[in-house]
């Protein structure tokens, strides 16, 4: 058999085999996505297994890149990654990504001894303390544009009673300023 064919075979099996799993994803007919974990396991990591052309005679790469892994060191990525390469020398010459996958699910604890949930919610902070000073500047704009001159203030003290607040009526209209203005119906 060709290396098509064995990867049509592997990649049929893939379909069959995690139909209806959440965990498995199909990112092309020769790319597939993993989560390792529960949703909300602050454990939980995603595997990308993605096949060369000559796969499975080749290695597939392997790659833990994806956005999901960004609270997970580089170190015990690396380690991960490392012992999943030991596995992929093992089985090499034969269809090998449903049986990376289960070995990721089955030694998971194993491959996460070194992670750290609590460590990894900083750089979430760092993200939200740099989001915070980004609306800061915006709010500054906004009073500089509401600044008054000292004129306007005094102006707008005259109007205001001792608390602040303008007086019941301030903005009502003098109905005999406005009739005299647009003219009313009795001048006609």
């Amino acid at each position: 058999m060709g290396a098509n064919e064995d990867q049509e075979m592997e990649l049929e099996a893939l379909r069959s085999i995690y139909e209806g799993d959440d965990s498995f994803r199909e990112l092309s007919p020769v790319s597939f996505q993993y989560r390792i974990g529960e949703d909300g396991d602050p454990k939980a990591f995603l595997i990308e297994i993605s096949w060369t052309e000559t796969y499975p005679q080749t290695p597939p790469v392997i790659s833990m890149n994806a956005f999901f892994n960004n609270t997970i060191s580089s170190a015990v990525k690396q380690s991960i990654l490392a012992k999943l390469q030991e596995a992929v020398e093992v089985n090499l010459g034969t269809a090998m990504t449903y049986t990376l996958f289960e070995y990721a699910k089955d030694n998971k604890e194993q491959f996460m001894e070194n992670h750290h949930p609590g460590h990894s919610t900083t750089p979430v902070v760092n993200i939200i303390s740099v989001e915070a000073p980004s609306t800061a500047p915006s709010s500054k704009k906004k009073d500089k544009k509401e600044q008054l001159s000292k004129a306007q203030k005094r102006k707008l003290a005259d109007k205001t009673d001792h608390k602040g607040e303008l007086p019941r009526g301030w903005n009502w209209v003098d109905v005999v300023k406005h009739l005299s203005k647009t003219g009313s119906k009795d001048d006609e």
